[in-house]
């Protein structure tokens, strides 16, 4: 075979070894690529849950409010008028004549820590075992109904919102925000006075005062009025 044959089928060679590298790293980087989109994104999910708690000026009907006979967590539900009704007695016919867009579309309080340091991570986790709620996938405590719906959901004041699920010793937080959509709830007023019994048991529990979303102390006449609106 003279050199010139030769050179040529050397370099005929290394081009099909070239080509055979590209054509392995381009499946193996594809494979990969499909892999990887099996799984869910927990980022984009945080994201979604923050836009649905965001709600527009209008549909804000809390600071309509007053805020006098102050409740500071050591039980919200001792005035008889704000006391939830026994579940055989709620008229769910009632509830479903209304139209959901007649209520307000979410409902925020928060329960503060009085201590300096805040909420510790071990502290919370307890306590919202006692009450039933659950560790959800985005990081944050929820109440589940029967159906395995969000009933509502309990975050951390820290930025973004999520509690650690480990080293919870080392987690502490000024204090957490509950946040309930009447709106995507089959029972609102049930919803709503599991909501604020929830919140009046923690108070007790982690020693904290409940606010409303206009960073002022709820009031009785606040919870009365919300369970007015959602008895409609």
């Amino acid at each position: 075979m003279d050199k010139e044959l030769l050179r040529v089928v050397i370099i005929l060679i290394g081009m099909l070894v070239m080509i055979g590298m590209l054509l392995w790293h381009f499946f193996k980087s594809l494979r990969e690529r499909r892999e990887a989109g099996d799984y869910f994104d927990d980022s984009e999910y945080s994201d979604r849950l923050i836009d649905d708690f965001e709600v527009e000026e209008d549909d804000d009907e809390m600071d309509i409010f007053p805020s006098h006979d102050v409740v500071d967590g050591d039980g919200l539900l001792d005035d008889e008028s704000i006391k939830p009704v026994p579940k055989e007695s709620a008229k769910p016919d009632a509830v479903k004549g209304q139209s959901k867009t007649a209520y307000p579309a979410l409902i925020e309080f928060s329960l503060v820590a009085r201590a300096d340091e805040g909420f510790n991570g071990e502290d919370l986790f307890d306590a919202f075992e006692h009450v039933g709620l659950v560790y959800g996938s985005v990081k944050v405590f929820e109440r589940i109904d029967k159906n395995r719906l969000v009933d509502f959901a309990v975050a951390s004041m820290i930025e973004p919102g999520t509690f650690p699920d480990t080293h919870l010793d080392e987690f502490y937080c000024p204090g957490i925000v509950f946040y309930m959509q009447p709106r995507e709830v089959d029972k609102p007023l049930a919803v709503f006075d599991d909501f604020i019994e929830t919140i009046d048991t923690l108070a007790m529990e982690l020693d904290g005062v409940v606010w409303d979303n206009q960073r002022q102390p709820l009031t009785a006449e606040t919870i009365a009025q919300f369970r007015q609106m959602l008895a409609r």
